[in-house]
């Protein structure tokens, strides 16, 4: 059966053209679009992607390792990265015709599904006023409304375009409230990539296999103290030798830079408890579990109130964007309003606004969390099931629509534990996977999502996927 990729139409673009042989090719005129079958009958053994090996080999010459990002580079699996050609509701489709049932979400923002027409509708609108102006607009009240309405700790919020930007903010801010200098980030929470954070960061450095950044001068690093994520003590005991001098605490309230680590259960509770005994901020990165692990994201879920809280990823659904805010006589030193220096030009950018506003309007309908709790832990579960049923060490978890699964037998409760994970395993996982048509993050540091628009039946598929790839690793 054939039926519509929904692909774009320009003079450019590709088409997927059934041969005879039963195999696929693609060409750059314009002829009628075809697709792929669906995914319950899609066979994508024997993978080809001779299209992306011809254009990643091609960006080698264009960009560092051939990718904008670092993780795109598969360098923790080996082999080549998949260049995409569209997406749509839970699947993606790369230019070697190949479709994927998709659980990156463009790491994070899609929890609504990939092109949602009322988000595509919304842009559609928006872009017919202008892309950009560099003024105030309406559509910043909008959003800036919503997020205060719905995060706990909120009640002041400035736009940017990033979560490093989000993150550099909120911590400048955090500085010149409290008057002091140094900060504690714990081990394998990744906060961006500005100098001062670029210390025990997670998945990018550890993706890479690099311990730090080079180009990070001694100075940007000196104030910045780090502990294992989940180990109370040994912040007490940072705050003991450094009494007078911590501005903040930042940490992602669960981790998802070093895979999936939930905290125990009353480590938020003591790090609340911690900063507010010396007179410093708790700052929730809460750029990838915002409006994810609940609609007030994870402050809501585990009902603890930061001081600030930075965000990214859904509220821009799927455009570039950053936000910091928190309590208003904090948020108030910011400039124009006071002396804390921040801008951007694209900052509040009416498109990302627009598709904010939009993703956020959906998944907080009645019913939204439930579902994605429950297609989550089913995946998560059946893969876990399927590991142990193969003789593979494995554990994992989830909340709601983010997850994460390790190849050891745990609990992981740190960096530290989940590099005892068995990463030469998981790349052969994660290309067995990928033969069946599913697409997860390729690295084992980095969380999974699922969407509202995962249907039981992907939930049934990639379990059976991965019952299949799990027996022959």
């Amino acid at each position: 059966m054939i039926e519509s990729m929904g692909l774009g139409g320009g003079a450019s673009s590709y088409y997927y053209i059934p041969e005879a042989s039963g195999k696929s090719s693609w060409c750059g005129c314009r002829m009628q679009q075809v697709s792929l079958n669906n995914h319950n009958n899609n066979n994508n053994l024997n993978l080809s992607l001779a299209n992306s090996q011809q254009a990643f080999t091609a960006a080698l010459d264009l960009m560092p390792g051939g990718v904008n990002s670092p993780v795109r580079a598969f360098k923790s699996v080996g082999g080549q990265p998949i260049f995409i050609h569209s997406a749509k509701g839970s699947r993606m489709w790369d230019i070697d015709a190949n479709q994927y049932i998709d659980y990156v979400g463009s790491w994070g923002p899609a929890i609504i599904g990939h092109s949602h027409p009322k988000v595509l509708a919304a842009l559609a609108e928006t872009m017919q006023k202008g892309t950009s102006f560099g003024a105030p607009c309406l559509l910043e009240n909008t959003l800036a409304q919503m997020v205060i309405a719905a995060v706990p700790s909120i009640e002041m919020v400035r736009f940017v375009n990033s979560g490093t930007e989000a993150c550099m903010g909120a911590l400048r801010l955090a500085r010149a409230f409290t008057g002091k200098p140094k900060i504690i980030k714990f081990e394998g929470c990744y906060h961006g990539h500005a100098d001062s954070l670029l210390v025990k960061a997670g998945s990018g450095v550890a993706t890479l296999g690099l311990p730090d950044s080079p180009g990070v001068p001694k100075a940007a690093t000196s104030d910045t103290l780090t502990a294992p994520y989940n180990h109370i003590s040994a912040v007490e005991n940072l705050f003991h030798h450094h009494k007078g001098d911590i501005a903040a605490v930042i940490l992602e309230p669960v981790v998802g830079n070093s895979g999936f680590i939930l905290p125990k259960p009353d480590f938020l509770a003591a790090i609340r408890k911690i900063t507010e005994e010396n007179d410093s901020l708790l700052i929730f990165d809460e750029v990838m579990t915002g409006f994810r692990l609940a609609y007030g994201g994870a402050q809501e879920y585990f009902g603890i109130v930061p001081d600030l809280t930075t965000l990214g990823k859904i509220i821009g659904g799927g455009l570039p964007v950053g936000a910091y805010g928190g309590r208003r006589n904090i948020m108030e030193m910011v400039a124009p309003a006071g002396a804390v220096y921040q801008a951007g030009t694209l900052s509040g950018s009416p498109l990302a606004m627009a598709a904010g506003i939009e993703t956020m309007k959906i998944i907080r309908e009645p019913g939204s969390y439930e579902y994605l709790d429950k297609i989550t832990g089913e995946l998560v579960n059946g893969i876990v099931e399927a590991g142990k049923r193969a003789g593979h060490p494995m554990c994992g978890g989830h909340i709601n629509g983010m997850f994460g699964f390790f190849f050891t037998e745990g609990p992981v409760n740190n960096f530290a534990d989940a590099k005892k994970s068995d990463a030469h395993k998981f790349a052969r996982f994660y290309w067995g996977m990928l033969e069946e048509g599913v697409y997860f993050a390729p690295s084992q540091f980095e969380a999974g999502f699922t969407s509202l628009a995962h249907t039981p039946d992907d939930i049934q598929f990639t379990i059976a996927a991965a019952h299949k790839v799990l027996s022959n690793i």
